[in-house]
């Protein structure tokens, strides 16, 4: 440990790693509180991997890769979105659809695409390492954006998670507002692919705030403690992978996970320990 805080003091590439830990903490500690709370997982899942395609489809024309994302994850969380609500009977099968084919395509093209490409590597699996400080400021104008939508939209966000017919008594339009969350999901996704990657994006946008909602049942506080789990999980998951010399993203993944499952096991013991108590008391 004490060897990567002497390396974090003087190279530059490990403070631009930290920097874009904490900015996609920030992100996805916000919107995975949304995704947990209205339990759209598998949603915001096939809206990540059809991101696949954008990225093939980009490198294959000579264009940035992330731009491509940023498109198809758009155009994904729009077209999914409506599925889900037009057509809720054959979501899963559409979805997976979404999922398979948006894969498939990106896998196509790469193929097609002369030479082979370590960055496009680095996408698929993540490498918090080759962040740059364009990339930083791009995470920081994306959270800035994710805060300003939360705060004026909230209570349309709130109302829509936990009570849609509610939300539509009281004038909300539901629909615009589904679509808009699921758009701000997607950017979401593209933000973290640089940290973990496409294929392990998933668990850093859920665990983190799954384990919050372990303890917490308001929205604004699961944000809180899903940013702050977050920052804990990417910045340990950097200190364990520096000495070893192991893939970030990865480590970043199952640190999660390993919290995940602790806040699970001791939100059971507290229960247990709550009705034991009560019992006591009774008698």
């Amino acid at each position: 440990m004490t060897e990567f805080f002497d390396a974090l003091i003087h190279h530059h590439f490990l403070q631009q790693a930290v920097a874009a830990c904490i900015l996609a903490s920030a992100g996805c500690g916000i919107t995975g509180a949304f995704v947990v709370v209205k339990r759209i997982g598998s949603l915001a899942g096939g809206i990540a991997h059809t991101i696949l395609a954008g990225m093939g489809i980009a490198y294959f024309y000579g264009g940035s890769p992330m731009v491509g994302a940023a498109i198809t994850a758009l155009i994904s969380a729009v077209l999914i979105g409506l599925i889900k609500l037009k057509w809720k009977q054959e979501e899963d099968i559409l979805i997976a659809a979404f999922w398979s084919i948006g894969m498939a395509i990106g896998v196509l093209f790469i193929a097609k695409t002369p030479g082979y490409n370590v960055n496009l590597m680095s996408y698929l699996f993540g490498n918090v390492l080759l962040v740059t400080s364009a990339d930083t400021m791009r995470m920081l104008v994306l959270d800035v954006a994710i805060v300003v939508t939360v705060a004026l939209c909230y209570k349309q966000f709130l109302a829509m998670c936990f009570d849609e017919e509610f939300a539509r008594l009281r004038g909300v339009n539901v629909e615009l507002f589904y679509v808009f969350l699921l758009s701000m999901i997607a950017l979401t996704v593209v933000l973290l692919i640089q940290i973990v990657g496409l294929i392990l994006v998933m668990a850093l946008l859920v665990l983190p705030a799954a384990s919050a909602a372990q303890f917490v049942r308001s929205l604004p506080r699961i944000m809180l403690f899903a940013v702050l789990i977050s920052i804990a999980a990417t910045f340990s998951g950097l200190v364990v992978s520096y000495r070893p010399d192991l893939p970030a993203g990865a480590t970043i993944v199952v640190i999660s996970g390993f919290v995940y499952v602790l806040a699970v096991l001791l939100q059971r013991f507290l229960i247990k320990r709550r009705k034991r108590h009560l019992v006591s008391t009774a008698e």
